[in-house]
């Protein structure tokens, strides 16, 4: 059971990493967890809200589970290092045996009528974004031998990929300045190409 403060409604949004499609099955354990926490503190950022609880859902491969602790150890020490420094309670969730899949559902709260929706843009608003992109498309690229990056670009753009950065406090500061906004994990075209939908413009 969950209440938000006075004043404040509840932002729901759920993210789901898929072994094989999202990331690859020997993933750094650490780093996975880490990353399936992040991404929907993004989600969080693009509404302005401030994340509060979350639930987690893992299938686990045979193997993982045979393994014993080691991996979900690793796991969870990405996952709940993330959560502390946003002060994010882990309330529930499922585990079960299948193909590696991790879904995390975030729950945060905005004050009522504030959160930034992608229906807010209007004609005339300039288009901003927040940190650089591409460079965890350039480490996907790298790795399946597209394209070749020298030793120091690859160092440069894995964080990008592995550590992604959620913009939680940029998004809250965007709260009556920005009309709208998205967290554009699945591209800038395709993310903006939502919020273009939504708002009409």
């Amino acid at each position: 059971l969950v209440k938000p403060s006075a004043e404040m409604e509840l932002v729901i949004s759920t993210d789901m990493l898929v072994s094989g499609q999202h990331f690859e099955a020997d993933a750094d354990p650490r780093l996975l967890g880490y990353k399936s926490l992040a991404v929907n503190l993004s989600d969080m950022a693009a509404m302005g809200a401030t994340p509060r609880w979350a639930t987690l859902a893992l299938a686990l491969p045979e193997p993982l589970v045979n393994a014993g602790e080691g991996w979900l150890k690793m796991f969870a020490e990405g996952f709940f290092g993330l959560a502390s420094e946003h002060r994010v309670d882990l309330i529930g969730g499922d585990t079960t045996r299948g193909p590696l899949n991790i879904c995390v559902t975030i729950i945060g709260e905005a004050a009522i009528g504030k959160a930034l929706r992608r229906s807010g843009a209007r004609v005339g608003d300039d288009i901003w974004i927040s940190g650089q992109l591409g460079d965890a498309a350039l480490v996907i690229a790298h790795t399946r031998r597209q394209i070749e990056l020298d030793q120091g670009e690859f160092l440069h753009c894995l964080p990008a990929l592995n550590m992604p950065v959620a913009r939680v406090d940029l998004g809250k500061r965007l709260i009556g300045l920005a009309h709208s906004a998205i967290d554009i994990s699945d591209g800038l075209m395709a993310d903006l190409g939502h919020i273009l939908e939504r708002s009409k413009v």
